[in-house]
């Protein structure tokens, strides 16, 4: 698919089919689109956390209440470790930045696979801190259902966007 496309097609799916988990293949294409991303002088201090088992989806589904992500067969945790990310000068450490490039390097590479995916920062971060048994150094940044839409679920609620001259100028 063109890159173009892949960018107009990608929203947030909030309807998942439980019974149909994303093959691995499928998903480890899409980790790769997040490995491949850049970071901060090479240092990639990402960790993507795969949920697979019913006991791992349960205690992950357990760190967000959404009905609708109940329903999520698969759940990707980006997580990153400020310990391994680049300091520049001034203390700004990079962590958050290159998680989101990666993130979105995932999201859209889901898309173009046809899996649907939900960018969520509002879980709890203690009980999930706590599930994944992260160091004192890691943080979750953000975690993402993987999926397929529920049979028949048609989404006709595409987010409109500000113009491109609303958001953009030259100087």
């Amino acid at each position: 698919m063109d890159f173009y496309d892949v960018v107009k097609i990608r929203h947030s799916l909030r309807n998942y089919d439980p019974n149909r988990k994303v093959p691995r293949e499928v998903i480890e294409r899409i980790l790769n689109a997040g490995r491949l991303a850049p970071s901060a002088v090479n240092n990639q201090p990402w960790r993507f956390i795969v949920t697979d088992s019913e006991k791992a989806l349960k205690d992950v589904h357990s760190c967000y209440h959404a009905s609708w992500f109940q329903d999520a067969p698969n759940v990707l945790i980006v997580a990153g470790d400020y310990d391994k990310a680049w300091v520049r000068g001034d203390g700004y450490n990079s962590l958050e930045t290159d998680l989101a490039i990666a993130m979105d390097h995932i999201i859209l590479a889901a898309a173009n696979e046809g899996v649907g995916t939900c960018w969520i920062a509002a879980f709890n971060p203690f009980a999930l801190r706590k599930v994944l048994k992260l160091k004192a150094s890691e943080q979750v940044f953000t975690i993402t259902p993987l999926g397929y839409p529920k049979e028949g679920f048609k989404d006709d609620k595409r987010r409109s966007r500000k113009p491109l001259d609303d958001v953009a100028e030259w100087i």
